[in-house]
This record gives C-alpha cells, structure tokens and sequence, in this order.
C-alpha cells in the first residue's frame, strides 16, 4: 500500500475545488503530488494543476489526522454559472479564464476516467453533479446565463428524474441553442412543454455511450 499523503498535501487536496479538482500550492507542492499520481499538470496554458481520480478518492476519504485543521482555500471556489444567482460575477476576461479552464478540467477528466479515455461522452463526476456539469458546458460555450431576471438567459435546475435535468430559457432561439451545445458535449436532450404554462423546457442526460 503507498503511504499516505502528508498533512500539509492532505491540505492542498483537501482545499482542491470541488468542482473541477483544481488545486492551489507552491510549485513544490504540486510537484509532489503529480509525481505521487494524485494530481496533473493541464499541457495548456495556464498550466493549472488537478487531481487525478486517485485523488478525489483521497479527497472524499477520511483525513487520517482529523484534528488538524484544513487550509481554506485562495481566491474562491468555482462554481458554473445555473442562471439566477443574484451576485453572480460578470462576464470579464477573469471568468472567461475560469470557466475555461474548468472546461479543459473536466474533459480532462473524462479522458481519465472513462474506460475507453472517450471525451465526447459525460464521466462520472457529471453523474453525480448533474447540475453543475450541464451548466459548465452551457457556460462553456458561451451561452448567457439567466441573472435576476428570468428573461435574460439559461437556468438548470434539478428534476425528480434520473439523472436529467431540466434547462429553461425563454426565448425559443437560445433554448434550441443551448440543446445543441448539450448534444456536442455528449447530452441526450429532449424537448419538452409545460401542461400549465406551455413554455418550453429541456430534458438532459448524460450520454453513455
């Protein structure tokens, strides 16, 4: 069995966004572990570092020293963009950068842990973070998300489905767009129409195969 990472890595790891597995440390830090196959080093600019799926599994372990305090993690947590959040930043260069790189992340991840290393179909992780995947690939490609007014774009929402979830935009041009964008990024989607309202919505899966 290898040994155990040690308290000030478990901190880096444990700090790891829980989104996209992107760490934060010293170049040292992420040196040691890359070379233990907990993390990666991204072959595009800027370079970030991420945890491999050894290390999320040691990331969503127990600490083996619980007593010591975690490190808080710099400069945020990213999180995708699901439409409504009223103090959402805004689309500058710094989140372009951001949701980016989250991108190039994930399909990293998917080359990872998927058997067949496939990147045109949703890994795991999206399997479990329907929401936020969904809305990482709408974001992605640059779709607006809705702010506090429902009108201005996407929202992504959870249903009782599943694994689905539900995409509304009011205007039917978006809509449509965003279903494509989902299909490239290896979504089932379907079409939908509320009884009540009549407003129209979409069903999305991850594909398996």
């Amino acid at each position: 069995m290898s040994r155990p990472p040690t308290a000030t890595q478990r901190r880096v790891i444990d700090a790891a966004d829980p989104v996209t597995g992107r760490l934060r440390g010293t170049e040292a830090q992420l040196a040691a572990l890359v070379k233990r196959g907990l993390a990666f080093r991204h072959p595009r600019p800027p370079h970030d570092h991420f945890l491999t799926p050894a290390g999320h599994r040691i990331r969503e372990s127990e600490p083996i020293t619980p007593e010591e305090p975690s490190a808080p993690a710099t400069g945020g947590v990213f999180a995708a963009r699901i439409g409504g959040e009223e103090d959402a930043q805004g689309p500058g260069p710094a989140r372009l950068r951001e949701v980016r790189g989250a991108w190039q992340g994930l399909l990293e991840l998917r080359r990872m842990t998927n058997p067949d290393g496939a990147t045109d179909r949703p890994c795991g992780w999206e399997r479990t973070h329907l929401v936020q995947a969904a809305a990482l690939a709408l974001e992605a490609a640059g779709h607006p998300p809705a702010g506090r007014d429902p009108e201005e774009g996407y929202r992504v929402r959870a249903t009782a489905q599943p694994e689905a979830v539900a995409v509304r935009d009011p205007d039917g041009a978006r809509l449509r767009a965003c279903a494509a964008t989902l299909e490239e990024a290896g979504w089932q989607v379907g079409e939908h129409t509320e009884p009540r309202t009549r407003a129209r919505y979409l069903l999305a899966s991850p594909r398996r195969t």
